[in-house]
């Protein structure tokens, strides 16, 4: 399996932006399994508040394990699709601690035509006024 540039930088990227990211009492390993065809590729994340830590040697047992294509993967982590919504259409799976899932979307970006729903409100408050 070969993993794109992009999924790479993203997992060497976790380790420095923990301490913006990762504020929360919020701590677990999270096993991101990347599926390409008959082939899976482990990758495991280990939260902390404050840090995060990557690995791709098999840990014990992950707190909660997080399991998509390797394809959808790249477009989560280049902002082109949207985690939460690529496991509600099934495209993606998770089991575990679901607040591990909640704290590592944190680390993907948003799509660009995404508003954030305050600012649309207040946008909506300031056109009625």
């Amino acid at each position: 399996m070969n993993v794109s540039e992009a999924i790479q930088q993203f997992f060497a990227s976790l380790p420095a932006r923990a301490a913006s990211v990762l504020n929360s009492p919020i701590g677990g390993t999270l096993q991101i399994d990347l599926a390409d065809g008959n082939r899976t590729e482990h990758w495991y994340v280990t939260l902390a508040p404050g840090s995060a830590q990557v690995s791709r040697e098999e840990q014990r047992q992950a707190d909660g394990v997080l399991t998509l294509s390797t394809e959808l993967f790249e477009k989560l982590v280049t902002g082109r699709e949207a985690g939460m919504a690529a496991v509600l259409r099934n495209e993606a799976t998770f089991s575990g601690h679901v607040v591990l899932f909640l704290a590592f979307r944190r680390f993907l970006p948003a799509r660009p035509d995404v508003r954030d729903p305050r600012d649309a409100a207040r946008d909506h408050v300031r056109r009625l006024a």
